[in-house]
């Protein structure tokens, strides 16, 4: 009812969050990322994500461009590439060790996700949606996997089934599975040792509750990091982060004060109490958010509270987790610090 209630707005009176809508699908089909970067920025910026994981884990990263043939297109949410280049290195690193043949697209809007139509504009959804498919279709690629964002799955993996046919119906798969089946298939020397710290999950809604993706993650997590608990509930029964349906893009009006008091009070609880043995600020906690849009909840809500000052819980995604326990890879890939 929500998302028919924001179409007829958009649609028929053209009344659009300008987050969604001229920061967002406009300025994606126009330049080929909500983010403002053209494919010439975006490749300058993943160079650089390159040169400084390859320096951080020791290990020479290269990230492939354009490669026509590949298994793989790995399709990024780019406000990974700004705000957490450490996710779409981990990929890298990870991707390039298991010998998958990968590719990213520098074709326009194939280089981000991102779907903001998903929310508010069928049209402005299918546009994007098709510039996604056609870069796939271009490359001959066997199939696209969606990195670490949920509503690029729900959008790409799920909606998208309406409108994409014949030769665009390539298959759309997202990573998690992909992630698990390296890890459990031995390709990466792990040592579980090196995620020796409290660990719990947040369930993004899209990937968990949508999709039905609820094992994979969770078996990754109990194969590299000892420490691991649940928050409750969990799985599909987990609650939002408080960011979803594009609340964590929204800046203007009282959306702040709505996600910190009334939409994220939950999850904040929920992050809380699976912690609550170890609060203490001399004990390092990871919670573990597999999607950007609830990375961004996250990062605003946890500053706001003051939960890594007080409390030393640093948030971040799955990837990292990974890389961090590859024996291949220098110790500390994640730092503790520098937030």
């Amino acid at each position: 009812m929500a998302h028919e209630l924001r179409k007829l707005f958009s649609q028929e009176m053209g009344i659009a969050p300008k987050e969604l809508h001229e920061n967002g699908s406009m300025l994606q089909l126009k330049v080929g990322s909500s983010t403002g970067m053209n494919a010439e920025a975006v490749k300058d910026n993943v160079a650089f994500i390159d040169e400084d994981t390859s320096e951080r884990t020791g290990i020479e990263v290269k990230t492939p461009w354009d490669v026509e043939g590949a298994d793989v297109l790995l399709i990024h949410n780019a406000g990974e590439i700004l705000a957490w280049p450490e996710n779409p290195g981990a990929f890298a690193v990870i991707l390039n060790a298991a010998g998958i043949s990968w590719t990213l697209s520098s074709e326009l809007a194939a280089y981000d996700s991102i779907n903001y139509g998903l929310w508010y504009d069928d049209a402005q959804f299918a546009r994007v949606a098709l510039k996604h498919a056609e870069a796939a279709r271009k490359l001959k690629v066997k199939r696209i996997v969606l990195g670490e964002c949920g509503h690029a799955h729900k959008a790409l993996a799920v909606i998208a089934d309406r409108i994409l046919g014949g030769d665009l119906n390539i298959p759309r798969h997202s990573f998690l599975p992909l992630l698990r089946d390296i890890v459990a298939s031995g390709r990466l020397e792990l040592d579980p040792a090196r995620n020796e710290f409290p660990v719990t999950l947040h369930d993004p809604c899209n990937l968990v509750r949508l999709m039905g993706v609820v094992e994979p993650q969770r078996e990754i997590l109990r194969t590299i990091c000892p420490q691991f608990r649940e928050m409750e509930p969990h799985g599909v029964d987990n609650y939002c982060c408080g960011g979803g349906s594009g609340f964590a893009i929204m800046s203007g009006q009282n959306f702040p004060d709505w996600r910190f008091h009334v939409s994220g009070r939950k999850k904040l609880e929920q992050v809380l109490n699976a912690f609550r043995d170890c609060l203490d600020r001399s004990i390092p906690k990871y919670l573990c958010a597999p999607c950007s849009n609830c990375k961004g909840q996250f990062r605003d809500m946890l500053a706001y509270y003051g939960l890594w000052e007080n409390h030393r819980i640093l948030y971040g995604g799955l990837v990292e987790l990974v890389v961090n326990a590859m024996t291949a890879v220098k110790p500390g890939f994640i730092d503790w610090e520098w937030r």
